[in-house]
């Protein structure tokens, strides 16, 4: 009894100081947006006193951080619809077709996992310009759809595979083909799994800074988290206002992620149940 009390108060022991490694920078960054400079040199912990909105309103009236934030969503729309759609579809295949060599082809999606964007800079720098892709949104969107497509395809097969296969025969005998199974029945059902996979491939793809970097050289093309770069070096010495366009710059992948979180909960826990 005593070992089962200990072990739930370490649990939360361990929860708070998370939450406050997460959280405490995060309200420091959105906090220190308030403030004007003289109080963050006075006191860099404390609190807003007087709250001041000035910074926020600066960035807000910026337009450059309008055009980092439509690149971003434009970016991010892109590589999230290319990595659903083709992950769907290969989760599709690699669940519910026979075929030799599909497991070493899912294999080979799970090593992907295993395979860091930097690895692959160089060659992958190379490829672009040779195909002329630099300074082109496509140019980041089709590799970061491509570096999402293994654990999209990890977490779909599993759940697509989880699917009686009754629903499929019933189909079938009721006329409807593989191809209308996939698009009417097996998506559908698909759901959670997918809103899981396009949520991380979102996120991913709005907080990617190294493939943004390479291609874009023209700061009208950057995205947000290149825009944060930017502005720090240009108002190195404006800290409030730096932290106001950095918690901007961070709130709607946020906002993203925690109002797709229990979508998010129960993809995945579909795809372990698979």
């Amino acid at each position: 009894m005593r070992s089962g009390k200990f072990g739930l108060s370490m649990g939360y022991l361990a929860a708070i100081v998370i939450v406050g490694v997460t959280v405490v920078p995060l309200l420091f960054v959105v906090l220190g947006g308030f403030r004007t400079n003289a109080q963050i040199n006075t006191d860099p912990a404390g609190l807003p006193g007087p709250w001041v909105t000035d910074n926020y309103a600066s960035v807000l009236g910026s337009s450059a951080f309008w055009t980092f934030l439509g690149n971003s969503a434009l970016i991010a729309v892109i590589a999230t619809a290319l990595a659903v759609a083709l992950g769907s579809m290969a989760g599709y295949a690699l669940s519910r077709y026979q075929f030799k060599g599909r497991e070493a082809l899912y294999t080979l999606f799970t090593i992907g996992l295993l395979f860091p964007l930097t690895v692959a800079t160089l060659p992958l720098y190379l490829w672009l310009r040779q195909l002329g892709m630099l300074e082109s949104f496509w140019g980041v969107a089709i590799p970061e759809a491509a570096f999402s497509l293994p654990v999209t395809i990890v977490i779909l097969r599993p759940f697509m595979h989880a699917i009686p296969g009754e629903i499929e025969d019933a189909a079938v005998l009721d006329g409807t083909t593989r191809l209308g199974f996939f698009w009417r029945i097996l998506l559908p059902l698909s759901t959670p799994a997918l809103t899981t996979v396009a949520v991380l491939a979102f996120v991913t793809s709005w907080n990617a800074y190294l493939l943004p970097l390479l291609v874009f050289n023209d700061s009208g093309h950057f995205t947000l988290p290149l825009g944060v770069a930017m502005f720090q070096s240009q108002f190195s010495q404006d800290t409030a206002r730096v932290l106001a366009f950095t918690a901007l710059s961070a709130i709607p992948a946020l906002a993203f992620f925690v109002l797709a979180e229990r979508r998010i909960v129960g993809g995945l826990t579909g795809s372990v149940k698979g």
